[in-house]
């Protein structure tokens, strides 16, 4: 049966955040410095869930299949998968003294004003030459958290660099399923894309570099005590093997054992397998609330979708688009639409898929080549990723860093400076298209 679209379907979406959000500053008003944690994200979820469950069976959907669907997709089961694979191998190599490790060996030899550029370049690299953003930051976070605390350095910035990095390079690796899917919902290839994006991405890098080199109040670092140089091993061999392109869970796995052993053979004396174990639970412990709201926000996802909230949207934005001609309208529309689904799905690869189509009829209505809608449309949905408090990647990172995702927001400096470049890019063109036209009138 064809649901009608409806902006109804909209509003658990927008109970949520008005729960969390609402309790969280009343309780920060109130002078509670852990004011949004008095309210965990998968309790004030439950309403919205409960509210689109309602909506659902009036609309005639089947609202608990529904549900359980989106709870079960395959991308959100993937998702917790590696929210606990990154808990359990970061708390391991921390216990183990893998961190310190990283610090004694290397950290000391950077002066400290390159120390939040260089973990933009590594994340940056890492995240191009394996294509996902959230196997990057599982990797890269847990040393730049020692980096953190041995430089001083603020942890929201340092974890926002690394986020920075790891949505730099997931937005231009050509292997990146977001790539892949904005190229073929366009119509170009992977490599036209490429070119497209590559123009806007790596100014707006070369800027976070300047800023991340100013911001970092660092100190340098202090000696540690001697430890093993074995330990570092654990975190070179998750690096090397998610180059290598090998499935992330399947590194974090390899990367969870070998920390193991290695803890055993050179970590601390009294470091034994009921120790290894008790990390790895420990780990599982300290992620199992984003865990269960990722759950929860797959089957409101689901149910929003089946209720028609997402067709009511893409009719929106396209009811704009036609209503308005020229190539700079239909950018716009396209990042709208892009930015749009991206905070209802909290997916970007889902909100591509879901928003392709209606993008690329934008697209071509509005004389926007394949390749640069491709791009626009990769770029938003990154952006907004990569800033969501309650989207995959910055919840993964607060989570590791014990940090509020709010106060990451603010730190994602790549993603900001993006988003400004990507305006002018959108503006810049249009006009010297205007000028092209009016010359050979």
């Amino acid at each position: 049966m064809s649901v009608r679209p409806s902006a109804l379907a909209l509003t658990p979406l927008l109970l949520f955040l008005a729960l969390f959000f609402g309790a969280g500053l009343y309780y920060t008003e109130q002078g509670d410095a852990m004011g949004f944690y008095r309210l965990h994200a998968p309790v004030a979820i439950l309403p919205a869930i409960a509210l689109g469950l309602w909506i659902a069976h009036r609309a005639g959907v089947k609202a608990m299949d529904t549900l359980l669907q989106g709870i079960g997709d395959s991308n959100i089961i993937l998702m917790c998968l590696i929210f606990l694979l990154a808990g359990a191998f970061a708390m391991v190599t921390k216990q183990i003294g893998a961190v310190d490790a990283v610090v004694a060996l290397g950290v000391g030899a950077l002066p400290p004003a390159l120390i939040l550029p260089g973990l933009f370049l590594v994340a940056g690299f890492l995240s191009l030459a394996v294509g996902t953003s959230m196997g990057t930051i599982a990797a890269v976070t847990p040393i730049a958290l020692g980096v953190s605390d041995a430089a001083g350095i603020d942890r929201a910035l340092v974890v926002g660099a690394v986020l920075g990095g790891a949505t730099f390079g997931d937005n231009l690796s050509v292997i990146s399923d977001t790539a892949i899917a904005a190229a073929r919902t366009q119509g170009c290839t992977v490599r036209e894309k490429f070119r497209e994006n590559v123009k806007i991405a790596l100014p707006a890098a070369l800027l976070t570099l300047v800023v991340l080199g100013l911001v970092g109040d660092a100190s340098p670092v202090e000696a540690a005590e001697p430890t093993s140089a074995w330990l570092v091993l654990p975190y070179v061999l998750v690096l090397a093997l998610a180059i290598t392109g090998l499935d992330v869970l399947v590194v974090l796995t390899i990367g969870l054992v070998v920390a193991g052993l290695f803890g055993l053979w050179f970590g601390p004396a009294d470091y034994a397998l009921p120790n290894f174990a008790d990390d790895i639970y420990a780990g599982f412990e300290g992620v199992v609330e984003i865990t269960l709201l990722a759950l929860f926000i797959g089957g409101l996802g689901a149910l929003m979708k089946a209720s028609g909230g997402l067709d009511w949207l893409a009719r929106q934005i396209t009811r704009i688009a036609r209503g308005n001609t020229g190539r700079r309208t239909g950018e716009w529309c396209i990042a709208a639409l892009a930015s749009l689904t991206d905070v209802f799905t909290a997916n970007n690869t889902v909100a591509i898929l879901i928003s392709g189509g209606v993008a690329r009829d934008i697209a071509e209505r509005h004389d926007v080549p394949p390749a640069r809608a491709a791009s626009v449309l990769d770029i938003f949905v990154c952006i907004v990723q990569s800033l969501l408090p309650y989207g995959a990647q910055i919840l993964l990172a607060a989570s590791l860093a014990s940090l509020s995702p709010l106060a990451l927001m603010g730190k994602v400096h790549y993603c900001w400076l993006l988003a400004g470049v990507t305006v002018l890019f959108m503006v810049w063109p249009s006009r010297r298209a205007r000028a092209a036209t009016h010359g050979d009138a």
